[in-house]
């Protein structure tokens, strides 16, 4: 028997025994499903389904018919890979995790009947209570976070607050309707409100402040009595019930039991896809939003509100730097490019053209040949922007070419970006090596060679690189059997990442100095996206 026979009846055994492990996130444009085997580095399948937010009343949401109606369209598409690739399919799974975009709000009252629609991430109309609770914690708290759309609720005199009995994030929500259980992984929860490093849970001390600063406008509200519990990764979140198998797979096949992993973040499966849970590692995650998270040997000096302090998977404390545009407007212009040559009679496929436009921006002066692309197409913290107007911006004298504009359309991805992490030099945050996951990356040696030079660091992209988070959660699902005996990052050094190769490119001097150049423009021009805001 050939050794590719022997690997599909060995796959084909585990997926029927139910040795293997499932990861589900849902991203911003994307729901994936991810099968690994009793190795996890061994991706067995893969399925996905495309979505898109609405922006319905001013609010960026998602509808939660869309939630399942997308989850069981993902899970099908795995389903019909596994039967494509084994000729079998699985009854039952040793692990499930489910991932899914931090933050964000979703109320619920006693009946759990959701009280508003589901504010996102993407949401920046929490001015007011973000810059409220920064200034009474003494730590900063994005515009994004759960405790902002609370509190800017209860600002706003919101009449369903006081319906309020359970507040939780994306993945907490399907992992609930899953189990049963109302419980976060810690880094999930990290994004909802503070965490207490010392006791791995929300922070006591502050969840009193909250309670006392809103006492008069919301005398019942109990905030931990709303708040998931918190669960480090690797501890017992629950088990599949059979109302959950039958929402995951409505066909029926899939029997109930099976254990389930904390439900993570975005964040979390991100770090944990790149192997960057210790000191001195980070990773960036680039989709629709781009963040990157550094794992932080010491504290900072004090709050920046260009930085999130959140936490790894297994409770460490990270810095975060999240901006909420990356790479869709990057992707509207490869969408108009990709017209023009179908106009022109050269039918090309999205990953092709995605290839020639980035093989040229290497063609592109270091600084961009003075063109500025912005790609706010949402409001952006980090950039004192409320609302987003994408815009190319050039000087008379500046260098239009086709290279030139992709260049700095991939610099205008890192821009918001690299404001952040430049705040992270300054507090003398040092990082042996960048890892970067999300689909820009699949295009070998462009996108992560201009990251390289906009982050003046190495950065490493792996084999995972464009599955990211899916296979992140699935390989925290497996955790599940090897926390007793592994901390977070020996499994991952030992077990996930033993033999796998990473693709480390250094920063080249020249585009260092063109991006350096590029950035100055670039934080000078935010001038005239602010004055766009306020006058379209």
């Amino acid at each position: 028997m050939s050794e590719t026979a022997e690997t599909t009846d060995a796959a084909r055994t585990a997926i029927l025994e139910g040795r293997t492990s499932l990861g589900i996130e849902f991203g911003s444009t994307r729901i994936k499903a991810c099968l690994v085997g009793p190795d996890p580095s061994e991706v067995l399948a893969v399925g996905s389904h495309e979505w898109e937010n609405r922006f319905e009343d001013r609010v960026w949401t998602y509808s939660l018919e869309d939630v399942w109606s997308g989850l069981q369209a993902a899970y099908a598409d795995l389903m019909a890979d596994v039967r494509r690739r084994y000729d079998v399919q699985p009854q039952t799974f040793g692990a499930i995790g489910v991932s899914a975009m931090m933050h964000g709000y979703l109320a619920f009252d006693a009946g759990d009947e959701l009280l508003v629609p589901f504010r996102t991430w993407r949401n920046t109309s929490t001015g007011p209570a973000a810059a409220e609770l920064s200034e009474q914690f003494g730590v900063n708290i994005p515009l994004r976070w759960s405790i902002a759309h609370l509190h800017q609720a209860v600002l706003d005199e919101e009449p369903h607050v006081l319906q309020i009995a359970f507040l939780t994030t994306l993945a907490g929500y399907v992992h609930w309707r899953l189990t049963g259980r109302k419980v976060l992984g810690v880094g999930d929860a990290s994004g909802m409100f503070p965490i207490d490093s010392t006791t791995g849970d929300y922070d006591a001390r502050l969840i009193g402040i909250f309670d006392d600063l809103v006492a008069d406008r919301a005398p019942r509200l109990n905030l931990a009595e709303l708040l998931p519990e918190v669960l480090p990764a690797g501890r017992d979140a629950g088990h599949l019930t059979a109302e959950g198998a039958a929402l995951l797979d409505p066909s029926g096949v899939l029997r109930q039991g099976a254990p389930l992993c904390p439900p993570e973040g975005d964040a979390g499966t991100g770090m944990v896809a790149t192997n960057s849970v210790a000191p001195r590692t980070g990773n960036v995650s680039a989709g629709t939003s781009i963040f990157a998270m550094v794992v932080l040997e010491r504290p900072l000096s004090h709050a920046h509100h260009e930085l999130d302090l959140v936490t790894t998977p297994a409770g460490d404390p990270v810095a975060m730097v999240h901006c909420n545009n990356g790479a869709s407007e990057l992707a509207a212009w490869a969408g108009v490019f990709r017209r023009f040559a179908a106009a022109a009679g050269a039918e090309l496929d999205g990953d092709a053209v995605f290839e020639l436009l980035f093989r040229e921006a290497l063609e592109g002066e270091p600084d961009a040949g003075g063109i500025l692309a912005y790609n706010h197409l949402a409001g952006e913290p980090i950039a004192g922007l409320a609302e987003g107007r994408p815009m190319v911006v050039r000087t008379p004298d500046s260098r239009l070419t086709l290279a030139n504009l992709m260049r700095a359309q991939l610099y205008g991805v890192y821009g918001t970006l690299a404001l952040g992490m430049r705040v992270l030099d300054g507090e003398g945050v040092e990082l042996d090596r960048m890892f970067a996951h999300g689909g820009i990356f699949r295009t070998a040696g462009v996108a992560q060679r201009l990251l390289a030079g906009a982050l003046d660091a190495p950065v490493a992209v792996g084999e995972t690189a464009s599955e990211g988070g899916a296979w992140g959660i699935a390989v925290l699902a497996s955790y599940l059997s090897a926390a007793d005996a592994l901390g977070l990052g020996g499994y991952l050094n030992d077990r996930v990442f033993a033999d796998a190769g990473f693709d480390t490119v250094e920063p080249d001097p020249d585009d260092v100095a063109g991006f350096a150049a590029y950035l100055d423009r670039y934080r000078a021009g935010l001038a005239a996206e602010a004055a766009a805001v306020d006058a379209l």
